[in-house]
C-alpha cells in the first residue's frame, strides 16, 4: 500500500509541473501585415506571432501565417487561401516542442456603424496537420471592434479602443490514438488600446484571455499592424 500512495504521490508531482499555472500572465508579440498588389484584385496577408507563458523565456508558441487574398471589386470582403506553421512548447522547465503545419481559408468582412465603430467579422477554416494526431479541422468566428477616441475616424493620430472575441470550434472530437476533445476548443476576449501612425502602420497593446475546456489564462498582446 505505501509502494502505491508513494507511486501516486510521485505521479501528481509529475503532473503539476507540466500544468499551466493560470495565474501567470504571459505575453505575445505580434506584427500583422497587408500588402494588395498594384492594380490588382489580388494581395497577399499574414502575421508572424511569438507567444511566451509567462513574457519571455518560456515558449508557448511560433506562429507564421501567410495567404494570398482576393478582394472581389465593391464587395468590400476579403478572401484568403493561406498556410502556417506552428511550433508548441510546453509550460514549465521542459524543450520538448510539437509541430503542426495547417491550411486555412478565410473570409474579412468589414462594416461600419454610425460614425465611430468599426466592425470586422472575420470566419476561418482550418485544416490541420498535428504532430502526432489524425488529421483535423477547426471553425472559426472573430468579432472586431475599434472605437476611436479622440477623432472620428481611424486616421493618423488616432487613438482608439479595440475589442475582439473569438470562438473556436473543433470539426472533430476522435483525434486518433484513442485521444478526443471536445468540440468547444477555446475562446479568446481581448481589451486594447491602438495608434494610429500613418496610413500604413498602427500599435496595439492590451489584455486578452483565452480559455480553453483544460485553463485559462490572461496574455498581454503586443501588436504592430502593417499595410504596404
Amino acid at each position: 500500500m505505501k509502494k502505491i500512495l508513494l507511486a501516486l504521490l510521485l505521479l501528481y508531482q509529475f503532473s503539476g509541473f507540466s500544468q499551466v499555472d493560470e495565474s501567470q500572465t504571459g505575453a505575445w508579440y505580434m506584427y500583422f501585415y497587408n500588402h494588395q498588389f498594384k492594380n490588382s484584385q489580388f494581395g497577399i496577408q499574414g502575421d508572424f506571432q511569438y507567444r511566451d507563458w509567462q513574457g519571455l523565456g518560456d515558449m508557448e508558441q511560433l506562429l507564421l501565417r501567410s495567404g494570398f487574398t482576393y478582394t472581389p471589386k465593391d464587395s468590400g470582403v476579403m478572401f484568403t487561401l493561406g498556410y502556417a506553421n506552428i511550433t508548441t512548447g510546453e509550460f514549465g522547465d521542459s524543450d520538448e516542442t510539437v509541430n503542426e503545419n495547417r491550411i486555412y481559408q478565410e473570409a474579412l468582412i468589414p462594416q461600419k456603424l454610425g460614425n465611430r465603430f468599426y466592425l470586422t467579422h472575420r470566419f476561418r477554416y482550418e485544416q490541420r496537420f498535428n504532430e502526432g494526431q489524425d488529421f483535423r479541422t477547426r471553425y472559426r468566428y472573430n468579432l472586431f471592434l475599434n472605437v476611436p477616441v479622440n477623432k472620428k475616424d481611424l486616421s493618423p493620430k488616432a487613438l482608439y479602443v479595440a475589442l475582439y472575441n473569438e470562438l473556436f470550434i473543433n470539426g472533430q472530437e476522435d483525434i486518433g490514438d484513442g485521444k478526443t476533445v471536445e468540440l468547444f476548443d477555446r475562446n479568446r476576449t481581448y481589451l486594447g488600446m491602438g495608434y494610429v501612425l500613418n496610413s500604413k502602420i498602427r500599435f496595439q497593446l492590451g489584455w486578452m484571455n483565452q480559455k480553453t475546456t483544460a485553463w485559462g489564462k490572461g496574455q498581454l498582446q503586443f501588436s504592430m499592424h502593417h499595410n504596404f
